[in-house]
Parts: C-alpha cells; structure tokens; sequence
C-alpha cells in the first residue's frame, strides 16, 4: 500500500493475497466452465466477462456511493465533519479523500474507492446526530484505515465473483433446468452452469466474509493507535452497536445488502449469526481495543 502512518498489516496483505489468488481461481474456472459449454460464443463470454470485471473496479466506488445513498458534501455544509477529516488525514500523511452524507437514520459510515487518489469516506446523518466529537473521529480513522490499506478495492474485486455467479445460477434456473422441450445437452449444459455458479456463490461467499472480518479488526487497530484513542472507538462502538435495534426493522433491511462496507453491521445484535456475519463481534472488537488501550497505557 501507499505509505502512511496507519500501522501496517502484514496479517491483512497475506490474507488480501491469498482471497484474490482463490477468487481468481474460481473467476477462471467460471468462464472456462462457459466457454466449454458455449463453445460457439466463447469469445463473447470472454468479452462480457472482461468487460463487467473492468467496469466494477474502475466504477466500484461511484456505484458503491449510488446505492447507499451518498452525497458529497463541501466544507461550508459539513464543517465539522470536514475538520474531523482534515485533522485525520494530516495525521496518517495521506490524500484527503471525498467527503460525504448518507441520509439515513442508521447511524452507520463507509469508505469505498479503489486507491487513496479515487476514495471517498462517508457518514450518515444518524451517526453524525448520536456521536461526539471524537467517537466520530475514531470511527472516521477506522474508515480512512479501510483506504489506505486498500482492503475495500479488494472486498468490491472479491464480491464481484460473487455477484458474477448469483446471476449465472439464476439465469440458469430462470430457463427451466430439465425442461421436456430442451434436448439432453443443453439441459446437461444448464445443469452444470448452475451447479459451478452455485459452488463459485457459496465459496465467494464464505471468502469474502472471512476476509471481511479480520479487516474490521485490522482497520480498528489501526485507527486507535493512529488517533491513540481506542476508548473513544470503544465507546463508538457500543453506541452504535445499541442503537441498532432501535432502528425500524424496514431500514435495516436496505442496508444489510452493504454491511461488508459499514463500520457496523446493520442488524440486531440477537439476529446475528456468526459464520455469516460480515463483521466480528462487539465483544471481540472492545476487547481487542481494551487490550490496545492497555499497551499505550489509557484508562
């Protein structure tokens, strides 16, 4: 990653390594599945392939930004949200990335882009409303952490097979797996896209949800010894951890779809299960920063 004086990770690098090196494995073992089975069209798999895999890096965050709700916002609309930033980003010595608003009562925030000159960073007005000063720099510093070790470019790469794949099975059971009208080898054909897409979903999955909570750990580390603060991170994260079952459940459910992206999971605590979890436990979180808090010497 670029240098910054977020402390760095090397239990991240291998585990962002070793994610992509399996998701690549398994993108390539999905197009070969459908060039085999397409052979009179293989090069147009390969194109649409090529094009959507380009397409979800370079926009990943502007489509990332779009569904979630963000707007960006200068310094005369937010100031004090800028100022957090600023503060921030002159700290860890790196770009200043965009800045903006979710409208959502889920107190919540995100980063998202793929490298430190394309990111941005973003809080929703609920967080914005529940948390003082610097819970809210502790939660921003847990975000730019995400940027600058480039672990949200790689989380958008690795769901994006993911995503590849839920389409595939579905536009496969869409056409009628065993219809009578189909001859035997294209109902054979169908049958194996679905199963392959089916495994690829189910293997994505589970990788990126592994990947996806050491990095919140990782990005929680990292924000308490930059800001060396880790009490005010804690106390962010029960305070929005808390809030959450308060938020109506039809909320909830818009954001679940990004919780991979929030600084928490946007769920009851009693809902939560945790093979599916894309974020660690609260108890987890606070006892790791209990344990930081004891190596810098802090009440």
């Amino acid at each position: 990653m670029a240098q910054t004086r977020f402390a760095p990770d090397r239990g991240l690098t291998s585990r962002m390594v070793v994610t992509m090196f399996f998701i690549g494995l398994l993108y390539v073992v999905v197009v070969g599945v459908l060039v085999v089975l397409l052979k009179g069209a293989w090069l147009f798999v390969l194109l649409i392939s090529a094009a959507l895999f380009i397409g979800q890096f370079w926009f990943s965050d502007r489509i990332a930004a779009f569904a979630m709700g963000a707007r960006e916002v200068t310094p005369e609309q937010a100031p004090e949200l800028h100022g957090a930033v600023d503060r921030l980003c002159a700290l860890a010595d790196m770009p200043k990335p965009k800045v903006c608003i979710a409208d959502s009562d889920v107190p919540n925030a995100f980063a998202t882009g793929r490298n430190q000159k394309n990111s941005l960073v973003c809080a929703t007005t609920g967080l914005l409303r529940r948390l003082e000063p610097e819970e809210l720099e502790g939660v921003l510093a847990h975000e730019l952490s995400h940027v600058a070790h480039r672990d949200v470019a790689v989380m958008t790469i690795a769901s994006f097979l993911g995503v590849l794949a839920g389409i595939i099975t579905r536009a496969a059971l869409w056409s009628g797996v065993g219809r009578s009208n189909r001859d035997n080898n294209a109902a054979l054909a169908i049958v194996i896209v679905t199963a392959v897409s089916a495994v690829v979903y189910v293997i994505s999955f589970l990788l990126t949800r592994l990947l996806s909570r050491y990095r919140e750990l990782s990005a929680d580390r990292a924000a308490a010894l930059l800001t060396g603060r880790p009490s005010a991170l804690a106390a962010a994260l029960t305070k929005v951890t808390g809030q959450m079952a308060r938020i109506p459940t039809r909320d909830l459910r818009k954001a679940e779809p990004f919780n991979a992206f929030y600084f928490a999971p946007a769920f009851s605590m009693a809902n939560a299960v945790q093979l599916l979890s894309s974020h660690p436990t609260l108890e987890q979180r606070l006892d790791q920063l209990g344990r930081i808090s004891a190596q810098l010497g802090r009440p």
